[in-house]
């Protein structure tokens, strides 16, 4: 059974939280498990959002958004150039 998936907004958080129970002395495994999370998923988490605040996220979720819009447009010209280009061959 597969456990519930965290929003990037709430991995930040937990983030923060572990921080600042560590700032308080606790050691990472003593926060991680007050937290409710185990460390290998800390440790990953780290690795993918570390150091970064809530709104630097907003930003890379729109630009991972206009990435993707960019890429399909590219993929859709690229498709219509192939088309043209046998059309102009003769090969249709």
């Amino acid at each position: 059974m597969a456990g519930k998936r965290e929003k990037p907004e709430e991995i930040v958080l937990k983030l923060r939280q572990v921080e600042v129970l560590q700032g308080q002395g606790a050691t990472i495994a003593e926060a991680v498990r007050e937290i409710g999370m185990t460390e290998q998923t800390f440790y990953r988490w780290r690795k993918l959002y570390g150091g970064m605040q809530r709104s630097q996220f907003a930003r890379l979720k729109e630009l991972e958004k206009e990435n993707q819009r960019l890429r399909r447009a590219v993929s859709d010209l690229t498709f219509d150039k192939l088309i043209l280009t046998e059309a102009a061959k003769g090969n249709f």
